[in-house]
């Protein structure tokens, strides 16, 4: 993985005023709460540190193309990892501008492809937690849907976004890229 690293990625963030609810579940649930912030995944693992200059110029054209949209958090879904063992996140809604901003990314990138390559491929979302449990009607999908109030934001462009090692390897903006200047 020499051009990769796990200490960058190409994400979304959501706007730091809509975090509290999804903050509220992923402190309960989400064993990467402290190391991540909410989040979109796009590209990961991505370049190095001292790649970045090079991968900014490249995101920038891509993002130069792209027009802003907005992004609806309504309800939860999950991946199933093992047996028992799932992922549990927030659909983006519409899904289909984040497919295409990810389709791009991947064209300037393609070796950054990982999460491309499991099960249905790129699927975006937000995760909140995992759990072992089996879902059923009385699990933890249903209990964090049953008070949730949807969320908007508007997504204005992309972030890439850095850690160190341990112990400081919280994940930090290093660059904000915004979309083009066609918005709506």
């Amino acid at each position: 993985m020499g051009n990769k690293t796990y200490q960058s990625a190409v994400v979304v963030i959501p706007p730091r005023e809509v975090w509290p609810p999804i903050q509220q579940i992923r402190q309960n649930h989400d064993r990467h709460f402290r190391r991540w912030m909410p989040h979109i995944t796009l590209l990961y693992p991505f370049r190095p540190a001292a790649a970045f200059e090079s991968a900014g110029r490249h995101i920038s054209a891509v993002c130069s193309e792209i027009r802003s949209f907005e992004i609806k958090l309504n309800k939860f879904g999950y991946f199933r990892h093992r047996k028992k063992n799932l992922t549990i996140f927030l659909e983006p809604e519409p899904p289909d501008p984040l497919i295409d901003l990810q389709g791009r990314l991947l064209g300037a990138f393609p070796d950054c492809n990982d999460v491309n390559l499991k099960g249905q491929g790129f699927v975006p979302h937000l995760s909140v937690g995992q759990s072992g449990e089996r879902l059923d009607s009385n699990g933890l999908l249903a209990s964090l849907g049953e008070n949730w109030e949807p969320i908007f934001f508007p997504v204005n462009g992309i972030y890439l976004i850095r850690r160190n090692d341990p112990p400081d390897d919280v994940f930090r903006v290093e660059k904000f890229f915004p979309f083009g200047q066609n918005k709506r």
